[in-house]
């Protein structure tokens, strides 16, 4: 068994503070934006890269704060307005900062009069990277832990209690990360499957399911609890997402039968 007791402060200059969790968004971005611009891209989509990883840092960190506040603590930030620009507190969710993304790539490929798919796809295969670390900074952080446990692998997370727990983050750090990002890896490869938006749809699909699953080893927002019929916020988004990716899937498959 592990003890955790890792600082939430990476480096500490004077009065400033670099987090762990800013550390990994800005690591989570860069390394996807490298790999999907020079591995995964086009010449035609490489050329219009940079100018569209922009839109996507602003969708992403614009809807995954207001995810957060819409989804999980509505409440407090109307009582508590002005903390809702306070991003350096924590507080992001990830299936806001997904609706952010298409949000701001549809945008984008209006603007440029292209198939959003052509990015989407990409962003899809590489967004797994990110999650990585997020989840990574979550373990460090000691937050989104899981129930208690007797495995051999429980965590004992110092700044919450002296219980053993689920490292749910690390769970999700696998699944949502490395073995998502060899799934979609393995579909991208495959050449039927360039079909525009079926990464995506498969994005969508896979990480839903690991979400829901994992979900059941992670205690649930202490200002939530359970929402409906026992699942967490997080299990009920991710069955919509879930809808959404079989619906884009099935609508991929008609149009290569065309």
């Amino acid at each position: 068994m592990f003890i955790n007791n890792f600082d939430p402060v990476a480096i500490e200059i004077f009065s400033l503070e670099i987090r762990w969790y800013s550390l990994a968004y800005i690591v989570g971005i860069l390394s996807g934006w490298y790999l999907a611009k020079n591995y995964f891209s086009t010449k035609e989509i490489k050329e219009k890269f940079d100018d569209y990883i922009t839109y996507v840092i602003i969708g992403l960190i614009i809807g995954g704060r207001l995810g957060y506040v819409l989804f999980y603590n509505l409440e407090f930030y109307i009582n508590n307005f002005l903390d809702i620009f306070k991003i350096w507190h924590g507080g992001m969710s990830f299936h806001g900062g997904v609706i952010g993304i298409v949000i701001a790539s549809i945008l984008f490929s209006k603007k440029n009069n292209e198939n959003i798919f052509n990015y989407l796809d990409i962003i899809s295969l590489v967004s797994p990277i990110g999650i990585f670390f997020g989840r990574i900074a979550n373990f460090i952080n000691s937050e989104l832990y899981g129930f208690e446990t007797s495995l051999p692998w429980g965590v004992q997370f110092i700044q919450i209690d002296n219980l053993y727990r689920h490292p749910s983050q690390i769970y999700e750090a696998i699944l949502e990360g490395l073995i998502l990002f060899l799934i979609l890896l393995f579909f991208w490869k495959k050449e039927k499957f360039k079909t525009p938006g079926k990464l995506s749809s498969l994005f969508l699909i896979f990480y839903s399911t690991f979400r829901f699953i994992v979900e059941f080893f992670r205690v649930p927002d202490e200002q939530l609890g359970y929402i409906l019929l026992n699942l967490t916020m997080g299990q009920l988004i991710s069955c919509v997402f879930f809808i959404t990716g079989f619906i884009l899937y099935s609508f991929t498959n008609e149009a290569e039968k065309k």
